[in-house]
């Protein structure tokens, strides 16, 4: 296809675009998934960033198809990865992820000269399923970097604030040559051990003054958390940000010592002045060669890649559960037969498994 038709698909800012032929439509869609298998490996491999957003793309794709190719271009990709540092960054809203996040990768490129991959799971629509915030459009410095890559991807209700695919992407980052991974999540404070059991760093963004009603919310992440940073910390909140800080060290004291053998710290730095970046990084470093170091690194993504195991058994097999034809002629009638009062919710989820599972399976128990 010439760029002039492709071009037929755009439109001017301001303008109505024009209904593009159906035709055209799928004649684009087609090319853009007409790469082979090595052709996608080829292209992570030398570091194209086009092919990796499409290689990405692929693996969050719903169409069994598109999984089948995706779960090969991993394989394909996995023993070219895992030479990264990872790092999970989550926080109370508001706190300044992506400021931060994007002050970190400006660091890195402009200091360390290393590529940074920015892996930002959005908050999802309920009406689209898309992602709402899109951090390409908050970190507008760093997207333009060509040694960074950002992809925001919808969380879709997974739980701890992480897409479903953020593993496999990000081995795919790995392989395409990125040293450092930087994964943000929602920020819930729900369920946050999804991004914990992928990362090898854990890093908590807190403000000064945030109030009582998040103590709930900080004290369950605190546990997990490598580092504790006060963001914000400049102009007339830095004060607050140093009490903050001495409150959040305190506080780490009553927590149970790592097995990986780190001593979780405590600093406060600012996004906008720059304040304390080195420092944050240095520590990250630190903690990178410790666990290296001692072991512990292999041993914890030895155990991440058997919970990564065991995560994908369980969505296959409700997957497989919810394409039933028993499980989808019924499931609506059971579950308005819940809601009414007319069955409880155990009777009716054993008669869907008595479905799934067929007669023989209800009889040996």
């Amino acid at each position: 296809m010439t760029d002039a038709n492709e071009s037929a698909l755009r439109v001017s800012p301001g303008c109505v675009a024009p209904e593009p032929p159906q035709d055209l439509i799928t004649r684009v869609a087609n090319r853009r998934r007409s790469l082979s298998r090595q052709q996608y490996v080829d292209g992570i491999l030398r570091g194209e960033r086009a092919i990796l957003a499409k290689a990405i793309t692929l693996i969050e794709s719903s169409r069994a198809a598109d999984r089948e190719m995706a779960e090969q271009i991993v394989e394909d990709c996995l023993p070219h990865g895992g030479k990264s540092i990872r790092v999970g960054i989550t926080g109370v809203p508001g706190a300044g992820k992506s400021s931060l996040i994007e002050a970190i990768g400006t660091y890195l490129i402009d200091q360390h000269k290393q590529k940074v991959a920015v892996l930002a799971i959005d908050p999802s629509s309920k009406v689209s399923g898309g992602s709402i915030l899109g951090d390409k459009t908050r970190m507008t410095s760093l997207s333009t970097s060509e040694m960074a890559f950002i992809r925001p991807s919808p969380s879709r209700g997974h739980s701890g604030g992480v897409a479903q695919r953020t593993r496999e992407a990000m081995l795919l980052c790995e392989a395409a040559g990125y040293q450092n991974i930087l994964i943000e999540t929602v920020g819930v404070g729900q369920s946050e051990t999804a991004v914990h059991d992928m990362v090898d760093f854990f890093l908590l963004i807190l403000l000064a003054g945030a109030g009582d009603e998040l103590q709930g919310i900080k004290r369950g992440v605190m546990e997990m958390a490598d580092l504790v940073a006060i963001n914000k910390a400049d102009g007339t909140n830095l004060a607050a940000a140093e009490r903050a800080g001495t409150e959040a060290q305190n506080a780490l004291h009553y927590f149970p010592s790592f097995a990986s053998r780190w001593t979780p710290r405590v600093l406060t730095c600012s996004a906008v002045t720059g304040k304390s970046i080195p420092d944050l990084w240095n520590c990250v470093l630190e903690h990178n060669a410790l666990i290296r170091a001692n072991g512990w690194l292999n041993l914890n993504r030895q155990y991440q890649t058997r919970t990564w195991m065991h995560e994908i058994i369980q969505q296959q097999l409700r997957e497989q559960f919810e394409s039933h034809p028993a499980i989808r002629e019924h499931m609506g009638d059971l579950e308005q037969e819940v809601m009414e009062g007319r069955t409880t919710s155990f009777r009716a989820a054993r008669t869907l498994f008595e479905m799934y599972s067929g007669p023989e399976a209800a009889k040996a128990e």
